[in-house]
């Protein structure tokens, strides 16, 4: 993590990952801070691109190959230059995207990105010079599957069969899932520690800038 005297007075981004279902959404929700949704940045069902699962049963969307990395490190480095980019809507139910929206920071020095493939730009964002942070949030692997199993349904976002076997495969890789997670520069850690992270550089964020 950034140490507050090392914070840049532009804007920065805290990359926040982990398992499908271990908490992202609601945590950045609670931040008060802008937030990016890297999983808009999903490719669309047509694309040929697309890895699929074993044995010919669907597209993998499990696999960082199911997202478009370079246009979420472009939205990700633009809205730290001006303040402000267009990413797309993503319905994951149609796996296509259906529109866009303009995200603006009004003013805010840090901002999260999260989804499930975050860490897999933290490099580049690092090297970029965005970075100020990244945290990969881990729990229960009984508990993220359940978590995940009923907002899923809830959602529609897939059939109820792709959604069981999905989440039966995930919850056995779930401590694959970190650890490499954490290999690409993420820092593993519960909900409670990651919202002291956040709150640590919203601080030293504020200090910085009262300089």
């Amino acid at each position: 993590m950034t140490e507050p005297a090392d914070i840049p007075r532009s804007p920065r981004v805290i990359l926040l990952t982990g398992p499908s279902g271990s908490g992202k959404s609601r945590l950045s929700a609670r931040s008060g801070l802008p937030v990016m949704r890297l999983d808009d940045f999903y490719k669309e069902g047509g694309d040929p691109t697309l890895p699929q699962l074993p044995h010919g049963i669907g597209v993998d969307w499990d696999s960082p190959a199911s997202w478009d990395a370079d246009a979420a490190v472009s939205a990700v480095r633009e809205l730290c230059a001006t303040g402000r980019t267009t990413v797309p809507l993503y319905d994951i139910a149609l796996s296509a995207r259906v529109g866009r929206e303009t995200l603006t920071l009004d003013g805010a020095g840090l901002f999260i990105a999260e989804g499930i493939f975050a860490a897999d730009v933290a490099d580049r964002c690092r090297e970029l010079g965005l970075l100020a942070d990244a945290i990969c949030l881990r729990g229960r692997p009984s508990t993220t599957f359940r978590r995940r199993l009923l907002r899923d349904l809830r959602e529609g976002r897939k059939s109820a069969r792709f959604l069981l076997r999905r989440g039966w495969r995930l919850m056995r890789a779930e401590e694959a899932i970190v650890a490499r997670h954490r290999e690409l520069g993420a820092y593993p850690c519960a909900r409670d520690e990651a919202a002291e992270r956040i709150r640590r550089l919203r601080e030293a964020r504020t200090a910085r800038t009262a300089m």
